[in-house]
């Protein structure tokens, strides 16, 4: 056997067991612990949300899948994948998983907001996150896992899986719409007011930290503006709500400092 097949073959056997670890430290990272609750499964909606047999819809924390298709707009990169991806993982688990319910148990749509976990005690956030088959998000309080799920995504973007095979971020000025995004730009300004801390991007972002959530960040925010930052969220666009001449057209709300990176 030629040198070079040898060192196919051990390219391959090394990337075999790697992905055998990293497998392994999805489950010892995420594993299910505190109260949970066994619940059947109707139907898997997309990549983050759930039906359940009694009717209650659930969404996965820690999670943003890529969006299906809806409103005129076509389905995001992925997004199939993952609903097949979360489908599956459902249906190897005999059409039941645990739940561990968030400190805030319910969103404003009236979805139960919780972490899931299969019959073998795999977190099925953490899977779909392995694979590039969603972002990371965290939104206190419902934190429990994040620093799992932020590892678990960083392996993913590293080896350039799913959503990571292409680069999602985009600059502030390059917003051309509302939902969620992640942001690589640079802060020129903070500003501190009775609704909390606002970094103000090169481009028409404005990102707020609410006041109840500054203090989680602790004296990061002080040496942000000159630096690059990537922050990731659900961007609201305010055109037609507010004075655009005094105001960014575009708002990105971050209450984890997770959520918000500065970059080397």
């Amino acid at each position: 056997m030629r040198f070079s097949e040898h060192l196919k073959k051990a390219s391959l056997v090394g990337a075999f067991f790697v992905s055998v670890i990293f497998s392994l430290q999805v489950q010892a990272l995420c594993s299910a612990s505190g109260p949970l609750s066994r619940v059947a499964v109707d139907t898997v909606i997309d990549g983050d949300t759930l039906r359940l047999v009694d009717g209650r819809n659930v969404r996965l924390l820690g999670l943003n899948a890529p969006e299906m298709a809806r409103k005129g707009r076509t389905a995001e990169p992925f997004a199939d994948a993952a609903r097949r991806r979360l489908r599956a993982l459902v249906k190897t688990s005999g059409g039941y998983i645990d739940l561990r319910l968030g400190q805030e148990a319910r969103d404003h749509y009236g979805r139960v907001l919780a972490h899931a976990f299969d019959l073998r005690g795999d977190n099925l956030e953490a899977v779909l996150l392995a694979e590039g088959l969603g972002f990371f998000v965290a939104i206190a309080p419902n934190t429990a896992l994040a620093s799992c799920h932020q590892l678990i995504e960083r392996g993913a973007r590293t080896a350039g899986k799913g959503v990571w095979r292409q680069s999602p971020l985009v600059s502030a000025g390059g917003l051309r719409r509302g939902g969620f995004a992640l942001v690589r730009a640079r802060v020129d300004r903070l500003e501190v007011n009775r609704g909390g801390v606002w970094l103000e991007l090169d481009g028409s972002l404005v990102i707020q930290i609410p006041r109840e959530a500054v203090a989680a960040f602790g004296d990061s925010l002080a040496g942000l503006p000159g630096k690059e930052v990537e922050a990731r969220g659900w961007v609201v666009d305010r055109k037609g709500r507010a004075d655009l001449s005094r105001q960014a057209r575009w708002l990105l709300r971050v209450n984890h400092p997770s959520m918000l990176v500065s970059l080397p």
